[in-house]
């Protein structure tokens, strides 16, 4: 099974592309984010952990990500691969990720990097917090901590994984067709 990692910070599109790009290359579509939601909705063990984090705004433990992301390999065993959307965020993520893949004998066939400068982000938070009804957008406050979270945690995780695997660095400003033909000039070599 391959693996495609879409990252990128808080507000630059990952859910969005995530779910096209998955239709696309027929990958299950394993966004982070929404599986902890799931794991809160249904008030399991895990789900009130991240409750506790997620609320703050926080990133969730390594250990914690560690064992619902095995628990996520495990439920998608035998398909053609899973497209990653908001794992790994820190580098202690990357090195669990690398050893998962490796005990399981799977394959991370490219890590896809979304930029958009912090100024976009924040307007797109926004304008989220507009649209949605997720409660955790609610407080502005909030959006600017998961920014500076990303900057300070997720940008050394991506630089990891740039000296472990392939990363691709893309333009995250512009249309939606835009964004997702520069991901698929991406992924086209690798799926």
């Amino acid at each position: 099974m391959k693996i495609l990692i879409v990252t990128g910070p808080p507000y630059s599109g990952k859910g969005t592309q995530c779910e096209i790009i998955g239709k696309e290359l027929q990958l299950a579509h394993v966004s982070t984010g929404d599986r902890c939601r799931q794991e809160k909705a249904n008030r399991t063990e895990i789900g009130l952990i991240l409750s506790r984090y997620e609320e703050q705004g926080d990133l969730v433990p390594d250990s914690i990500m560690k064992t619902l992301f095995g628990k996520i390999l495990d439920e998608n065993k035998g398909r053609k691969g899973i497209l990653l959307d908001g794992y790994p965020r820190t580098t202690p993520q990357v090195n669990d990720l690398l050893h998962l893949v490796e005990e399981k004998n799977l394959e991370i066939a490219v890590v896809v990097n979304i930029e958009v400068p912090r100024e976009e982000l924040l307007h797109r938070a926004l304008r989220r917090a507009a649209d949605s009804d997720r409660q955790d957008d609610k407080n502005p406050e909030t959006h600017l901590k998961r920014v500076r979270i990303f900057e300070n945690q997720t940008v050394p995780a991506i630089d990891h994984m740039k000296t472990r695997l392939s990363v691709a660095d893309i333009d995250g400003i512009g249309s939606i067709g835009e964004i997702t033909r520069r991901i698929t000039e991406i992924t086209a070599t690798h799926f």
